[in-house]
């Protein structure tokens, strides 16, 4: 779980999911893209008990 672990570890583990996402984003079309950043969003938001559209400002387009 992200919130027991240490900061090198959560930022080692957001570096590693940037390359993945960087990787697929130039493997899949815009739409296959875009469902896997929500799903991203949605598991990243369950573990860190956080609304991620909440934190990066509701109401505009940035999620």
């Amino acid at each position: 779980m992200l919130l027991s672990s240490s900061d090198e570890d959560v930022l080692a583990a957001a570096e590693a999911l940037g390359e993945d996402l960087n990787v697929a984003q130039s493997e899949a079309t815009a739409a296959e893209f875009e469902s896997l950043l929500i799903e991203c969003n949605e598991t990243i938001s369950d573990e860190i008990g956080l609304e991620y559209g909440a934190v990066c400002d509701a109401g505009s387009d940035c999620c």
